[in-house]
Order: structure tokens, then sequence, then C-alpha cells
């Protein structure tokens, strides 16, 4: 048997991942003097009520190598195969110590760097659950991921430049001045990496150019699996969202209320705060 096992800066918490029959590690989040497992034991909505209340910045930690292994150990216990999918290595050391983890068991465990996060990470993993259900071997599949992930755009509107500063992300003479402007900047996740492509004033405006960006990847890839993402305690930007890119959809989707969305949880939501909202594609 091949088992997926994902982090959870995928989005995915534990009780989503078994229904959905994958494995999650999750990345503990230390916030207002606590440590908590993102996903477990704080669920996303938590997160961000926590995060709004409390003035200091949440601070989260990467899954070392140690707890990797204890993972491998434990699927790999009855002769089962995992395919470990982890957050970009261009934001944390996680797939490095998974890597390392997975030397120890050649041709049992493959380990993959999604070069993305949250909800494009997520949909790499839906994608390995296509493929398995198709009969793919555990080698095969984690090639297939390789070459696929390439193909992945998230591309997303932040509210605001205020937790980006606190993550150091960007500067505070930066972050002041847009937030004076009321600038909303749109981030993407190039190379696997976190690239600001734009800046607007005005949600409506934001959103027209989170349009432009994704037509301008060559499109969504309907037949792959793709979501939407956003942050806070409300989906009042999703909703909102959603009626401003109605021509991404229409044509593809009878119900726009039917996209999948997800919350982003307190991997992401650290840096982007409440009130973010994004797209994840294969692109054409």
């Amino acid at each position: 048997m091949v088992r997926i096992l994902m982090d959870s800066a995928s989005d995915i918490e534990q009780a989503e991942a078994e229904q959905m029959g994958i494995s999650m590690i999750p990345v503990e989040v230390r916030l207002g003097g606590e440590t908590f497992l993102d996903g477990v034991n704080l669920s996303h909505k938590q997160f961000f009520e926590k995060l709004i209340e409390e003035d200091g910045f949440p601070k989260t930690s990467q899954i070392n190598e140690y707890r990797w292994g204890e993972e491998f150990e434990k699927m790999t216990r009855a002769g089962d195969q995992v395919i470990a999918i982890t957050l970009s290595s261009k934001l944390s050391g996680t797939f490095a110590c998974a890597k390392n983890a997975a030397k120890r068991y050649p041709g049992q465990v493959f380990a993959v760097d999604s070069l993305n996060a949250a909800a494009g990470e997520r949909i790499l993993g839906e994608y390995a659950l296509r493929l398995l259900a198709g009969g793919q071997d555990a080698g095969t599949v984690a090639e297939e991921l390789n070459e696929k992930k390439k193909k992945i755009r998230l591309i997303a509107v932040v509210d605001t430049l205020k937790y980006l500063r606190k993550g150091g992300r960007i500067s505070g003479v930066a972050a002041l001045a847009g937030e004076m402007l009321s600038v909303k900047p749109v981030v993407s996740v190039v190379g696997g990496e976190v690239k600001l492509v734009g800046k607007t004033i005005g949600s409506k405006r934001s959103n027209n150019l989170l349009m432009q960006l994704v037509e301008k990847c060559g499109g969504i890839d309907f037949s792959m699996p793709y979501a939407l993402m956003y942050s806070g305690l409300s989906d009042e930007y999703l909703k909102k969202y959603l009626h401003d890119s109605a021509a991404l959809w229409t044509g593809h989707i009878d119900d726009p209320n039917s996209i999948p969305a997800h919350l982003i949880g307190s991997t992401i939501g650290a840096h982007v705060g409440p009130n973010a909202v994004g797209v994840a594609f294969f692109s054409n």
C-alpha cells in the first residue's frame, strides 16, 4: 500500500486529513506563551482568533528530521510505501529534514518538495491521491508530482502589510507607507518563494488584478485539482472575490459556490494575516 503524508502547511487539518485518506504531520506554533500543533489542538479559526487578540507574532518551527523519522518508521512498519509532500524548501528547512529522514528507507519513502504552500501544496496532494487511485506505484507518482508541480500557481491578495512586516518579509517603512495608502499587495509563489507581483488600492481593483494574473499564467486547467483559500474569521472577502472574478469560472463551473475553498492555517496565516484571499491551480 502507498500512503500520503503531508505537513500542516498544506492547510489540511487532522480531521480532514483522515477523511481524505492521508496522514498529516503538524507544524508547531508558539503563540501567546503557549505551544500548539497546527490543525490538531489549534484549528485554523482558533489561530485567527488568537492572532487578532495577541500582540506578539506567532513563531512556527520546521518539522525536524527526528519527527519525520518517527512518522516514516510507523508508516513503513507493515511494509507500506510513503510519499511525503512538504512545504517549499525555499520557505522552510522542513523538506531537507524529510529528505534526510527518507534516506533511511530507500525504495520505501519518497520525499517531494511541493515548492509551494497552503492550497498550492494541498492540490499537489490531491493530485497524488488521484494518481494512486489510478494504480500507479509510489516511485512513478513521486516523479509525476515533481514534474507537474512546476505548473502550480498560487496567487493571493493580502488585506494588510502589517503581518508581512511583523514576519520580516518586507521593511517597516514599506509597510507603513502601504497601510497609510490602503495598498493591497498581490503576492504569488514563484520558484518556491513568495514574491510581490502587484499592488492596488481597493478590493475590487485587487480582485481584478488577481483575475488578470490568473489569465496571464495561461488560465486554470480545470481537469486538475484547484482551490480557493482565505484567511480570518469571515469569508466575506472570499465571496466578494467570487463575485468579481465570475468570468474566470463561467463555462467551467456551474455553481461558483461549489468551488473548493479552504481556510488558511497558522503556517502561512501568520504572514498574511486576516482577510487575505487567493487561488491555487495548475496552469494550462
